[in-house]
């Protein structure tokens, strides 16, 4: 029983770092967060967050990898009887479960090489094994809207969907300095959100039924 405790203890204390964490993200970039400034957000010392997390990125991971935890429970949910989704219903479905998910998309657009770079191998197993379980997910909704796919038609899918998602987050959330010298060259901006833009890649990449 004790140790059920402990091992309670831990995880609240390891989401009270992460929720820091979060916190300061919404409106700090990656570099000017810190575990003093992390430490200050919580009931911890910063000597203390090293019991949990080695470096700034493990915190990042971890919080990346409770993202994609609940993206996926999400996913989960949008499975109705197989063959009931129309093209368009299905691609405004995908993309309305990326619907919040801005603090995943923004930290594996600006920072996920160097989080990965610099966590141990063990929490980096972590967040792959989180990944993963999206990419399953994601398969499974396929399935529903396509009883008939094949494992081919899904891997393509996967393996260009997954990879916009790292860049999407720039494109629905361009900096004023970036609109001012896009403007002056003459590149039009995007001018979409999140889900204009998963919508419109989705609808491209599904496979005819």
């Amino acid at each position: 029983m004790a140790a059920k405790d402990q091992t309670g203890l831990a995880a609240q204390r390891k989401n009270e770092i992460i929720d820091a964490c979060e916190t300061l993200y919404r409106t700090k970039g990656f570099r000017e967060v810190t575990i003093k400034e992390i430490s200050t957000e919580t009931s911890f010392s910063r000597p203390s967050i090293y019991n949990y997390f080695e470096t700034k990125e493990e915190i990042f991971l971890a919080l990346l990898t409770r993202e994609y935890d609940r993206w996926t429970e999400y996913l989960e949910g949008m499975r109705p009887p197989a063959g009931s989704w129309e093209r368009e219903e299905f691609a405004q479905a995908l993309a309305h479960t990326l619907d919040g998910r801005e603090i995943m998309l923004k930290i594996q657009t600006m920072n996920l090489y160097e989080i990965e770079e610099n966590s141990r191998a063990e929490r980096l197993a972590e967040f792959k094994r989180s990944f993963y379980r999206a990419m399953l997910a994601i398969d499974r909704c396929l399935t529903a809207y396509a009883p008939g796919i094949g494992e081919e038609e899904k891997r393509d899918f996967r393996y260009a969907f997954f990879p916009f998602l790292y860049g999407i987050y720039a494109y629905a959330h361009p900096t004023q300095k970036q609109l001012a010298v896009m403007a002056q060259v003459g590149i039009p901006s995007a001018q979409m959100t999140v889900h204009e833009l998963a919508y419109r890649c989705i609808r491209r990449l599904l496979p005819e039924r």
